[in-house]
């Protein structure tokens, strides 16, 4: 019965730290995302625009 208990524990911990680990890897992106100016996002969405046309 132990053992068992044992198991949820280390499942437990790793599903939390698989949770905490994708938050900052959101947030991260997220910091990354928000950084443009609007004119680099102007310019972005220009170069996409014309390479989806090309």
């Amino acid at each position: 019965m132990r053992l068992r208990m044992r198991w949820w524990k280390v499942l437990g911990l790793a599903g939390l730290a698989g949770v905490a680990a994708t938050g900052v890897v959101i947030a991260r992106a997220e910091r990354r995302r928000r950084a443009y100016t609007p004119e680099e996002i102007r310019e972005r969405l220009r170069a996409r625009h014309a390479e989806a046309n090309d």
